[in-house]
């Protein structure tokens, strides 16, 4: 059975975790290490990707004697499973071949190496887990190895405030999941996901469960306002690391909501998309604004994936409201758009932590304003970046364009919507994407402009050379996957047909058969989209205009100078930079997003002191929700403090009365 090899392959990862405690102090440890998780990860990719193609029926579920008392632990890999350890298992190989050399540069490994193949197990198991224990078992471990991760780099005092506010994010995550899953199971305590299927929760608890769930997956997966963890995170863990939390880990969020209300939940109620489709839009926005703003390479990709996120709750709104209102075929184009979206965003997300993984071991910099000219002395890194750049672009022939594509097909299909409510928030939700779509474009423009043209702004930059070939491979693979899901979407669609099949009663069309390999998400005479001939026309027409450029053109190549503007000889500062890329945009939307405030401090005729341009930008979510919340649980823990001074009839009063109130609350439930 395909869930037995899954397993193994978890205790496989977790004994590569027990040899990474002693592989950190030698050599080849690193080496071993990494290949070994590698290695892993391909054969859990293999068995995921064969049980999501071929598998036919309901897998049965495997019960092993650990976990609750009479209950077990239960693993099963039906279609839903399947697809979600392709993602994580694909992106953990790749972060684990770009390791083999990455790992070579780390300066303590010995806090890296036990605890990377352990959160990919982590993760594996959270897919697999057919029980609420077993899930919120492996979900919390995959948390607290993801937090050793973030605090590798312990010695730098930002880090560990990222890591202090990750954990916190982390347990309050799980603190909702648990009490989801408590309403799940209902009185009864039945945590198998079997036993709570066939368990109906009434509308009001539903709603509860539906919020709960938003919160508990959306802490994970970045969703605003519960995004402030992301940013300071992932930039703080290894690049490998930050491409498995920021590609991967989201991933296990979103299939946390997934299987929870489309799959636990029972029944859709018509109320359930409003909320996901406006946190979600809201958040792509967001999302893409706050990495137009910021100059660290490693955030600007943390906050990009804040908004692909956004986009992929979006789709899964958009899923829900088609499912309430009997239109399956429409819902399964809108939970396709979803999740092929968030396959594609393990890959060139990945990618480009690969790249500024490869840029920071290059140069030693993170920030955008003090590189530039890296396209000379790394061509491959600026290539594959490039590409992964186009992508997240949702430009064509890429992969990111085909699953944005259909996300806006779906939305086409709105009118089809009975509600009102729905026919106008829908098409405002469209117009939020393409507003993100269009920002995302001009953010890595900025990025890739900044970073790898232009001159070099620092010494760094202009010593900077190609990184090792692991590394180079794990990017090349990448890049070519995105390529290829660009101009091949149709396979990829067919392949996530069985488990839209499983969660909402219909599939897409087959694509593999369509004619030119077009892909048609509902019907020829309405909408199709050839990435093949797309891409065929792109290579031709480029090719061609190089040709008739370099050779009818000039009989010869001519290299000049760039045009200096009138002073020649003048200093790379002079260049461009990311913040005066972004002032445009950020006078546009910054007043509203951000409260954002310039300053200009000119001197006096006669001074010879510099003018000063300053710019200050506010996270309203820390000033509007933490802010509070942190002075408020300081205030009660002072007044709390007085509990430590109870005496011991005190004491075992407290102790009486929490006995009556917990049995009175489980008398009324019951």
């Amino acid at each position: 059975m395909v869930a037995i090899v899954g397993l193994w392959c978890v205790a496989a990862l977790l004994g590569i975790a027990g040899f990474g405690i002693v592989a950190g102090n030698w050599s080849q440890g690193s080496r071993l290490t990494y290949g070994a998780t590698a290695a892993t990860s391909t054969v859990a990719l293999i068995t995921a990707v064969l049980q999501l193609v071929g598998g036919t029926g309901v897998p049965p579920s495997i019960v092993l004697p650990l976990g609750l008392p009479w209950i077990g632990a239960h693993f099963r890999m039906d279609a839903l499973s399947a697809f979600f350890l392709v993602v994580i298992n694909l992106g953990g190989a790749a972060a684990s071949l770009y390791g083999v050399g990455y790992g070579q540069h780390e300066d303590e490994p010995q806090r890296v190496l036990p605890f990377f193949p352990a959160f990919l197990a982590g993760m594996n198991l959270v897919i697999l887990a057919d029980d609420a224990f077993s899930f919120l078992l492996s979900w919390e471990f995959m948390s607290l190895a993801s937090w050793a991760l973030v605090m590798a780099h312990h010695h730098e005092r930002d880090n560990i405030r990222a890591g202090y506010v990750y954990i916190v994010m982390a347990c309050f995550g799980t603190l909702a999941l648990l009490l989801a899953f408590g309403l799940l199971a209902g009185p009864e305590g039945g945590y198998a996901f079997a036993s709570i299927r066939v368990h109906q929760l009434s509308p009001l608890l539903a709603g509860f469960v539906l919020g709960l769930a938003l919160l508990g997956a959306g802490s994970k997966a970045g969703l605003v306002p519960l995004h402030v963890w992301l940013p300071l995170a992932h930039p703080a863990a290894p690049s490998h690391v930050s491409a498995s939390m920021s590609g991967v880990m989201t991933k296990v969020a979103v299939y946390g909501f997934i299987r929870i209300v489309f799959d636990l939940l029972g029944p859709t109620a018509w109320w359930w998309s409003f909320p996901i489709l406006a946190i979600g839009s809201g958040t792509a926005v967001l999302g893409v604004l706050y990495a137009l703003m910021e100059t660290d390479l490693k955030r600007v990709l943390a906050y990009s994936t804040i908004e692909n996120i956004g986009l992929i709750f979006v789709g899964l709104g958009l899923a829900l409201a088609f499912r309430a209102n009997s239109l399956p075929a429409a819902s399964a184009l809108a939970l396709t758009a979803a999740l092929f979206h968030a396959f594609n965003h393990a890959l060139f997300k990945s990618a480009l932590f690969f790249g500024a993984g490869a840029v920071l071991t290059a140069t030693g910099e993170r920030q955008m304003e003090r590189l530039g000219g890296l396209i000379h002395r790394m061509p491959t890194t600026s290539v594959v970046v490039l590409v992964a750049c186009v992508a997240i672009s949702a430009l064509p022939p890429l992969n990111g364009f085909a699953s944005e594509w259909l996300a806006f097909q779906a939305i086409l299909l709105s009118p089809q919507l009975p509600l009102w409510g729905l026919k106008l928030l829908v098409p405002a939700v469209g117009a939020l994407l393409a507003l993100s779509a269009a920002l995302a474009a001009a953010c890595f423009v900025r990025v890739f402009g900044i970073v790898f043209l232009g001159r070099p702004r620092s010494p760094a930059a202009e010593r900077a050379a190609e990184v090792d070939r692991w590394s180079l491979s794990a990017m090349v693979i990448l890049a070519g996957l995105c390529i290829l899901a660009g101009i091949l979407p149709g396979f990829v669609i067919d392949a996530i047909a069985p488990v839209a099949q499983s969660l909402v009663g219909s599939r897409m069309p087959e694509q593999a058969g369509m004619s030119w390999l077009s892909i048609i998400p509902v019907a020829e005479s309405r909408s199709s989209y050839n990435g093949l001939l797309v891409f065929c026309f792109i290579a031709a027409s480029a090719s061609l205009a190089a040709y008739v450029i370099h050779r009818l053109a000039s009989h010869a190549l001519r290299r000049a100078p760039a045009w200096d503007c009138g002073f020649p000889q003048s200093s790379p500062a002079t260049q461009y930079t990311a913040s005066s890329f972004a002032q445009p945009i950020r006078r546009v939307f910054g007043g509203y997003a951000f409260q954002a405030r310039e300053r200009v401090e000119m001197p006096p005729p006669g001074n010879l002191g510099p003018a000063r341009f300053q710019v200050d930008l506010r996270d309203l979510a820390w000033e509007l929700i933490y802010t509070p919340i942190t002075n408020s649980v300081s205030v009660a823990a002072e007044r709390l403090n007085r509990l430590q001074f109870l005496t011991i009839r005190q004491y075992l009063s407290l102790v009486f009365s929490a006995l009556v109130f917990l049995l009175l609350v489980l008398a009324l439930w019951s």
